[in-house]
């Protein structure tokens, strides 16, 4: 049987031992059991290797004020055109000088009311009976009531309607805040404001007065059968979100109220 010829001898003169693993030397190209360049006298210099970060030209330090961050690889600002580290990436975080800052919501809203109700002063006395001051005044009244309506809370914020409702003479209170669904009717708005207000509903009973559902301006009564979204888009004497209703008890032949005044100026 022939015998197996592994490994090498080491090259060193005054060693020649044959070795298994042999370490071959990266300069010289050498086999050794000696492993340092000084143990088997090298005879090449050995490669040097050039750090990462040699000249600065592997590494972008941070344009933020006092900041010593470095990254291995660009990270500009798409506005400044700066360079910045992971921490000051952001506009925010590195106050570019180029950043539009925002007004916050609720400032934006506030200045927005000012506008509505400085632009309806010059008409307080006779405009709230007008189409187009009672849509203003309905936008700013639209955000309290929003706070402090009463309402069925399934009802999704798009399908809402809201409505200061003024009762009939006869009950305690002069009126409630109160939202509906703008697909309803007029008669569901009557039965479900009814409820809400613990008033007395007679509507099914032929001969009795019927509760009924009239314009703020006008007084006249709604037709069970219209919709709020109906009433809301009318082009002559619409509602509003936000506005106001008037509920009443009125005869089966009456048309409406003949003064709206004995309900709105008790709010």
């Amino acid at each position: 049987m022939a015998e197996l010829d592994i490994g090498k001898h080491c090259e060193v003169d005054s060693c020649s031992v044959k070795d298994f693993l042999p370490f071959v030397c990266d300069a010289c190209k050498g086999v050794f059991l000696h492993r340092s360049r000084e143990a088997h006298s090298c005879s090449e210099e050995p490669v040097k290797r050039e750090s990462r970060t040699a000249g600065g030209s592997t590494s972008h330090p941070c344009s933020f004020e006092d900041c010593k961050g470095k990254e291995l690889l660009p990270v500009i600002c798409p506005q400044c055109d700066k360079h910045f580290c992971l921490a000051h990436r952001h506009q925010d975080d590195h106050k570019c000088e180029k950043l539009e800052v925002q007004k916050p919501r609720m400032t934006a809203t506030k200045e927005l009311v000012q506008k509505i109700v400085e632009s309806k002063d010059g008409s307080k006395s006779k405009g709230r009976r007008g189409a187009k001051n009672a849509a203003t005044a309905a936008k700013v009244a639209l955000m309290k009531l929003k706070l402090h309506a009463a309402g069925d809370k399934g009802l999704p914020q798009t399908e809402r309607t809201y409505f200061q409702v003024y009762l009939p003479k006869e009950s305690k209170d002069c009126s409630k805040p109160m939202f509906f669904c703008s697909k309803w009717s007029v008669g569901k708005v009557v039965d479900y404001a009814a409820s809400l207000a613990s008033l007395k509903n007679n509507n099914n009973v032929l001969t009795a007065k019927k509760l009924r559902l009239c314009h703020p301006q006008t007084g006249e009564a709604f037709q069970m059968d219209d919709t709020l979204l109906s009433l809301l888009g009318h082009p002559e004497t619409p509602l509003h979100n936000g506005g106001n209703v008037i509920l009443e008890y009125l005869d089966n032949d009456c048309p409406g109220l003949e003064d709206v005044s004995d309900y709105i100026t008790q709010a």
